[in-house]
């Protein structure tokens, strides 16, 4: 018999332990929530390849512009000019290096109706207001954009004054108001697609939907991909949803001009989240959100996105936990709280656990020691073979609904350059997974002390769940945006080049006027 060493007798022993039925619990939880996760992503997988085969049948219905609407006829002169008003918002900050590709993506749309963007600046300082500029006077008039300076917040955050500001600015005969963020890339046919949803179903008091993150190859980059997948399950519904993204959110106009449920207010007295704020006051009224299945766009990552980036990004995301405006929100907070807390780190323990197990039967396996600890490690092997099993396939899971959704986004976006799957590196992600939530509770418990967070250079700090102090400080604040990289504070924009859906969009604006066609 050879005698063990202290190493061996630690490992051997650890593994008896987590052989105990709470222990052997935790494990088997933890191959649970993968298969749960697989499954999920299996049905949103499902339904956006739903979507795909409808197009490609379109295409061979002599349909060339499924990936537009449903029905060809819909494009008709005769239909197009019954489309109603959109005003698009989008609040902005600092200038980054996919700006100009995501701004360029959503002024082109290829919507037949009557539309108006407003690029909503807090000030002139800021380097996206000359990017912009430059970028509206590139189409001389072509379509109908502006800047509008709101000015600083300071009842609420930045990002909810500027939307406000944009509402108060838009057109009086918009029927639809569009928020979208700066880091989205639009299809051509996004704004037709809600439109139309909106249109046939005016009971629906939002419409959504969801980013596909394309990671730069930094860890941080796939932690942001890892943590948005998950989401990704609640907007891939094709329907109904009790989930919202405040990158792109399209609403009645008349519900900001009435302030109807309170909303304005709610927004304007304190808000810090735009879609969690909505996102409440849809659940209190019973107000229906929903997230159509083409409303997935591409979200790249900023080339030189660090971990510190990631983490403050991740404080932000677990903070807005912490605003609520209402007694009810504030308790379905504290459930999300308490809930992602549990199934963070009840994902990652099982991991840590299997580590033990696996290192306790290579020292059985390499020495002659006592049969009667070969059981313990025989069943803490089987253990980790089961958490390795369901790990595989959840990854296969999230390969496939990843692949799913590349596949829609290339269809929607005929022009644009294809996104590939093979830049993803999934060692990466499998080790995003365990580092995504290991650090979430934590990240969710500074956020419930501190009360108060650094959001693109400003600070922000709570009080009963609403904003009531707000510091700006060049000095001290951030540089750089978490996800895009955005400059903040210093660099000016340039014009892009004019590519084939400009010019698209310049005839389809002529083909707006009634004089051109005799339907």
């Amino acid at each position: 018999m050879v005698a063990l060493g202290a190493l061996d007798s630690f490992l051997i022993s650890a593994s008896r332990a987590l052989c105990t039925p709470l222990a052997v619990f935790v494990q088997i939880q933890g191959c649970v929530i993968c298969l749960v996760l697989a499954t999920g992503w299996a049905f949103a997988a499902y339904v956006r390849n739903r979507e795909i085969r409808r197009m490609k049948n379109g295409f061979k219905a002599g349909n060339s512009f499924a990936f537009l609407c449903h029905d060809v006829n819909d494009l008709e002169h005769s239909s197009q000019i019954k489309l109603p008003r959109v005003t698009v918002v989008m609040p902005l900050k600092g200038f980054g290096e996919h700006n100009l590709q995501n701004w360029r993506s959503q002024i082109t749309s290829l919507y037949g109706g009557s539309l108006e963007f407003l690029f909503v600046v807090e000030s002139t300082e800021d380097p996206a207001y000359h990017a912009v500029c430059r970028l509206i006077s590139s189409f001389e008039d072509r379509i109908d954009a502006r800047i509008v300076v709101a000015g600083l917040s300071t009842t609420c955050s930045q990002k909810i004054h500027n939307q406000l500001v944009g509402v108060e600015n838009m057109h009086m005969d918009s029927k639809y108001v569009l928020f979208l963020d700066d880091d989205v890339r639009l299809h051509p046919g996004t704004i037709g697609a809600l439109t139309a949803e909106m249109e046939k179903n005016p009971k629906i008091f939002i419409q959504t939907g969801y980013p596909l993150d394309l990671p730069s190859g930094s860890l941080g980059s796939y932690c942001i991909y890892e943590y948005h997948m998950p989401c990704s399950i609640g907007f891939a519904t094709g329907g109904r949803t009790f989930f919202l993204w405040g990158g792109c959110m399209m609403m009645h106009a008349d519900d900001f001009r009435n302030n109807r449920y309170g909303l304005v207010s709610g927004l304007r007295d304190g808000g810090y989240s735009d879609d969690m704020t909505l996102a409440a006051i849809a659940g209190d009224h019973k107000r229906l959100i929903t997230s159509p299945p083409t409303a997935v766009f591409p979200h790249p990552l900023a080339s030189d996105l660090s971990f510190s980036r990631y983490w403050n990004y991740l404080r932000k995301q677990t903070f807005v936990l912490e605003s609520y405006i209402s007694r009810v929100n504030w308790i379905m907070n504290r459930a999300l709280f308490t809930t992602h807390f549990y199934l963070s780190w009840g994902f990652v323990m099982p991991y840590l656990m299997a580590m033990i197990h696996i290192a306790a039967a290579l020292r059985v396996g390499f020495r002659n020691v006592d049969s009667g600890d070969v059981p313990a490690t025989s069943v803490g092997l089987r253990l980790a073979t089961s958490l390795a099993v369901s790990t595989v396939i959840e990854l296969l899971s999230m390969w496939n609904l990843t692949k799913v959704e590349i596949q829609l986004c290339n269809i929607l976006s005929p022009e644009e350059p294809p996104v590939s799957l093979e830049s993803y590196n999934w060692a990466l992600i499998f080790l995003a997974m365990l580092v995504d939530n290991f650090l979430y509770p934590i990240s969710a418990v500074r956020s419930h002390f501190s009360q108060c967070i650094d959001w693109s250079g400003v600070w922000y700090h709570l009080k009963n769940g609403k904003i009531n102090k707000i510091e700006r400080n060049k000095e001290s604040g951030t540089k750089y945006s978490d996800l895009g990289g955005k400059h903040l504070y210093g660099k000016r924009g340039a014009p892009p080049k004019a590519s084939f859906l400009c010019s698209l969009g310049r005839s389809l604006a002529q083909w707006r006027q009634p004089k051109k066609f005799d339907v």
